[in-house]
């Protein structure tokens, strides 16, 4: 058995990236921004993205947005029925249909699309086309940085200029 290691022991497989592609804060900058826009409430946003990291395997996104769902007051209860979302009575409809976007972009669909007409018709039942396209920037931020998150493996809780090994 492993012994588990503290924050400060961990490092990342790579070093920062942007003394190498510095066009890349500006990129994240952008997607930060377009979340911030006040139209999808943070905490759902939170929420689809603790989602996207489960989904992904993701232990830095995981543990990043479990601390966010945490300051903004979320109970333990919902974040931890995230993974069960389906049959948990925590969420909300919209949040719901928000949670089974996010999985229906991040996972096959064997026997068809994997946003049917159905599905998108039960969004825009809750979020008008802004909100829609808010969603899909929130889907967006989580699929921009998941390269990142897997290959370099930030250490999670750390903030992102620190997170890196060098």
């Amino acid at each position: 058995m492993s012994t588990p290691t503290t924050t400060e022991q961990q490092r990342s497989r790579m070093p920062n990236p942007l003394p190498f592609l510095p066009e890349m804060a500006e990129v994240g900058e952008g997607l930060h921004k377009a979340l911030q826009n006040g139209v999808i409430p943070p905490t759902t946003i939170s929420l689809l993205q603790l989602r996207a990291g489960q989904l992904l395997g993701s232990t830095y996104f995981t543990i990043r947005e479990t601390g966010t769902l945490r300051r903004l007051g979320e109970s333990e209860e919902r974040i931890t029925a995230v993974a069960t979302w389906r049959d948990a009575t925590y969420f909300t409809d919209a949040e719901r249909v928000a949670l089974e976007l996010v999985e229906a972009v991040l996972t096959p669909n064997p026997s068809g699309e994997r946003v049917p007409d159905e599905l998108y018709a039960r969004a825009s039942a809750h979020y008008d086309d802004k909100a829609m396209w808010s969603l899909i920037m929130a889907i967006a931020h989580i699929g921009f940085f998941t390269p990142a998150a897997l290959i370099a493996k930030p250490i999670p809780g750390m903030p992102p200029g620190r997170n890196y090994n060098k």
